[in-house]
């Protein structure tokens, strides 16, 4: 790197991608009398699609793998990054981005499915490393301080966004499990020398099965462990059908597809599942031959049926359950999207504020405001939205004109907690014990498991707990505000 100070300003997707035309040339026109060069780095959901597979492109179509550049930069002291908001891609729009660059003549190859050879592996494990939240990991080498400038906090009091009204009748609430969740099962131990770790499944019939293996650990590093059932979550989904048609409330479902990778498309294929069931019921074998995966939701279901001799019969019999079931929460209402078609539509951090906001009501299929049964399975997540919608119902709607604002000092340095968790969550093929255990073969934490459930393993090591606590304390102090730490007694992580 030269000795001229630098700024790597990131190419994203969609609506960042859009105002970097008009924004980027102001930071360079700035900068420049500074003798700063602001230098672009590629980021794009396509750009890392494509710097993932140069063995099958033309020479002018490589690109460099800018993101793997950024990483490597920002564990440097010099590092100044400026990252705008990108996709993390589900399922379904990895695909339409592969789809988009084949039109465009790159031969790049199809997402298998269900691969079967050496190279169809390959290709899939390539794939998958674009997936999901995969920038933020990597980028976010050090915890997170987000504030809002003093400026902008003024304006947005100046010239207020809209807000809803709400009423105390408001049938709108929170539904999570009681039992069988992450949140129920977490198992956390802190490791007090250096070691290495590995993840082994044993099935009650004795056959063994290495998910993970050896992986290292630094001194005081915190590990934990969790299932969640996924019998227990149809259960429960299954109440909450009949909950919110008894009610006459929307029914929504909020989980993370795209950071959760992993373990929230398949909740997400779950309550799929269990609300379209009479349909997956009578058309098992069919579905089966067509392909249809739920975790990448029900328009799956649409998607691959089109153009099959039974697919009016099949979407008469969709219509069915519709007809019997609670209306379904609508991302578009003119297009027939709901709130089940595909797992990156509805992200909680984004669809429950925006809920709030509106009287706590999500669009029905006429495209008007209904009451609404929010489902966020797992309770690790689902404390602050309770809070806040049983708050506006006590006290009507936040205002924006008046309303003070949090900094947030987020522990997330060197893929902390769930942010590291993709590589070791894995969903169980049988019954029997998940068992995380040291280079000496002791048992660090373990869990009992059944067909079908979720096993998650997060860590954090101890230099980024002690820098987010520090970091909290002196943001706290230069702000003249009280430093508040988010921590559950009734999580053994946070314990």
């Amino acid at each position: 790197m030269s000795n001229k100070a630098k700024i790597f300003y990131t190419i994203t997707d969609e609506a960042p991608m859009l105002a970097t035309h008009s924004f980027l040339p102001i930071v360079q026109s700035f900068t420049a009398p500074a003798g700063i060069a602001v230098e672009t780095r590629d980021i794009s959901l396509a750009g890392r699609v494509i710097a993932n597979f140069p063995e099958f492109l033309n020479e002018d179509q490589r690109i460099k793998n800018d993101l793997l550049e950024l990483g490597e930069l920002a564990t440097t002291p010099e590092a100044n990054i400026i990252k705008l908001p990108n996709i993390s891609a589900s399922v379904p729009q990895l695909k339409e981005v592969i789809k988009e660059l084949q039109k465009l003549g790159y031969n790049l190859p199809e997402l298998p499915e269900n691969p079967q050879t050496d190279e169809e592996k390959a290709i899939k494990a390539k794939y998958a490393k674009v997936l999901g939240s995969a920038v933020n990991p990597v980028l976010r080498e050090g915890n997170s301080d987000r504030r809002a400038p003093k400026a902008v906090k003024n304006y947005a009091r100046k010239h207020p966004h809209s807000m809803g009204a709400w009423s105390p009748d408001s049938k709108t609430h929170v539904a999570s499990m009681s039992e069988g969740d992450f949140y129920g099962s977490e198992k956390s131990v802190t490791v007090k020398d250096a070691d290495t770790f590995k993840i082994e499944f044993t099935g009650n019939d004795g056959t063994t099965k290495l998910l993970k293996d050896t992986s290292p650990l630094k001194a005081g590093e915190i590990i934990d462990s969790a299932v969640l059932s996924v019998k227990a979550l149809k259960s429960f989904i299954a109440k909450e059908i009949e909950d919110a048609k008894a009610k006459g409330v929307l029914f929504s479902v909020h989980l993370k597809a795209t950071m959760m990778k992993v373990s929230d498309p398949i909740i997400f294929g779950a309550i799929v599942d269990v609300f379209f069931a009479p349909v997956f019921e009578k058309y098992t074998t069919l579905f089966a031959e067509l392909g249809v995966n739920t975790k990448n939701g029900f328009g799956d279901v649409y998607a691959k049926i089109a153009g099959h001799e039974k697919q009016a019969e099949i979407e008469s019999a969709i219509n069915d359950v519709y007809a019997n079931a609670p209306a379904l929460a609508m991302v578009n209402s003119d297009k027939g999207i709901t709130n089940l078609h595909v797992p990156s539509d509805v992200i909680v951090d984004a669809s429950m504020p925006a809920m709030i906001r509106t009287s706590g009501q999500m669009w029905n299929k006429e495209g008007k405001g209904q009451d609404t049964k929010a489902i966020i399975p797992d309770r690790s997540y689902a404390g602050v939205y309770v809070a806040t919608i049983d708050f506006c119902k006590k006290n009507g709607a936040f205002d924006p004109k008046t309303m003070g604002s949090v900094p947030n000092v987020g522990l997330m340095a060197q893929a902390a907690e769930e942010y590291g968790s993709h590589d070791k969550t894995f969903q169980m093929e049988a019954d029997g014990i998940v068992k995380v255990t040291n280079s000496k073969g002791e048992v660090l934490t373990e869990q009992k498991v059944e067909k079908g459930d979720i096993f998650r393993m997060c860590q954090v090591k101890d230099a980024p707990i002690q820098d987010w606590v520090k970091l909290a304390v002196n943001r706290a102090r230069l702000s003249d505000t009280p430093a508040v730490f988010w921590l559950d007694e009734n999580r053994a992580h946070d314990r």
